[in-house]
C-alpha cells in the first residue's frame, strides 16, 4: 500500500490515471454501437492499421500519434466506402488489413531512428503520457462524446433497423461514415493506453458485458462507460502495485472478468429488472 501511495503522488501515475479515464469514457460511449452494428472486426482492423499510420508518421514527420490518427481516418473512409453492406464489410476489412500491415512493415524498415513510438502504438505506453498528449486525449474524448450524443437517436434507429430508417429519411450512409470516423479516433486514443493489439478490451468488452445486463440502449451505454472506467483505473493501480506486470495485462483481465460475471449473472438481473427502452 505504501508503494501505491508513493506512486500515486508522482506526475507520471497521475497522468496515466487521467489518460485511462478519458480513454475509458470514449470507448465506453462508442462500444455499444460497435456491438450493435456488428463491427468488432472493424475495430480490430482499424486498431492494427493505426500501426501503419504510426510508421508513416514517424517516417514523414517524426510524429507517430498524428500518423496513427491519420491512418485510422483513412482506414475508416475505406471501410465506409468498400464495406457499406454488412455482408461485404468483413472481407473488405480483411483485404485492407493484410495490405496495410505489409505497408507498415515496409515503412518502418525505411525509418532509421528509434521505432519505440511506433511499437508503443501496438503495445501501449500509458505511463509515458505527457502533458501535451493528455490534453490531446482530453480533446478527443470530449469530441467523441459530443459527436455520439449528437447522433445518438438517429444512429440507434439506423443500427436497429437500417431499412426502415432509410425509408423514414434518415441518412444512414452519412451516419455510418460519421460513426466510423468517431470509431477511428477512439481506437487511436485507446491504442496509447492498451495498444492496438488489445484495444478490443476497452472498445468491445465493456459494451458486450453491459448488454448482458440490460436491454435499454441508454443504460447499456452508461454501464459500458462504468465498466471501462473500472477496468482501466483498477488495472493501472494493480500494475503500480505489481511493478512487474504491464497495465494492459491487468486491464484486459479485469475487463474480461467483468464480461464473464455479466454473462453468468445477466439472465438473473434481466429477470428482475423491467424491460424499458
Amino acid at each position: 500500500m505504501d508503494n501505491i501511495s508513493f506512486y500515486l503522488q508522482q506526475p507520471f501515475a497521475q497522468h496515466a490515471l487521467l489518460a485511462a479515464g478519458l480513454v475509458a469514457v470514449a470507448c465506453g460511449a462508442i462500444g455499444p454501437f460497435v456491438v450493435m452494428r456488428r463491427m468488432a472486426f472493424a475495430v480490430h482492423g482499424t486498431s492494427e492499421l493505426a500501426f501503419t499510420g504510426a510508421a508513416a508518421g514517424l517516417l514523414i514527420a517524426g510524429n507517430a500519434v498524428a500518423g496513427a490518427l491519420c491512418g485510422s481516418l483513412v482506414v475508416a473512409a475505406i471501410i465506409g466506402v468498400l464495406g457499406e453492406r454488412e455482408s461485404e464489410r468483413d472481407a473488405s476489412i480483411g483485404v485492407v488489413l493484410a495490405f496495410g500491415l505489409g505497408i507498415g512493415v515496409l515503412l518502418l524498415g525505411y525509418y532509421h531512428g528509434f521505432a519505440t513510438a511506433a511499437t508503443n502504438i501496438l503495445f501501449g505506453d500509458i505511463f509515458g503520457v505527457s502533458t501535451g498528449q493528455l490534453v490531446l486525449l482530453g480533446a478527443i474524448a470530449v469530441a467523441v462524446v459530443a459527436v455520439m450524443t449528437g447522433i445518438y437517436r438517429p444512429l440507434l434507429f439506423a443500427s436497429v433497423d437500417p431499412e426502415v430508417a432509410a425509408a423514414r429519411g434518415v441518412h444512414t450512409r452519412a451516419l455510418g461514415l460519421v460513426f466510423l470516423v468517431a470509431l477511428a479516433v477512439t481506437v487511436t486514443e485507446a491504442a496509447q493506453v492498451v495498444g492496438t493489439l488489445l484495444v478490443l478490451s476497452l472498445a468491445i468488452t465493456p459494451a458486450a458485458a453491459a448488454q448482458r445486463l440490460t436491454a435499454s440502449p441508454l443504460r447499456a451505454t452508461l454501464l459500458s462507460v462504468l465498466f471501462a472506467l473500472v477496468a482501466s483505473e483498477a488495472g493501472l493501480v494493480a500494475s503500480l502495485a505489481s511493478s512487474t506486470v504491464k497495465p494492459s495485462v491487468f486491464i484486459t483481465s479485469i475487463s474480461f472478468g467483468i464480461y464473464v460475471a455479466c454473462r453468468l449473472g445477466g439472465p438473473f438481473v434481466q429477470a428482475r429488472v423491467p424491460r424499458t427502452a
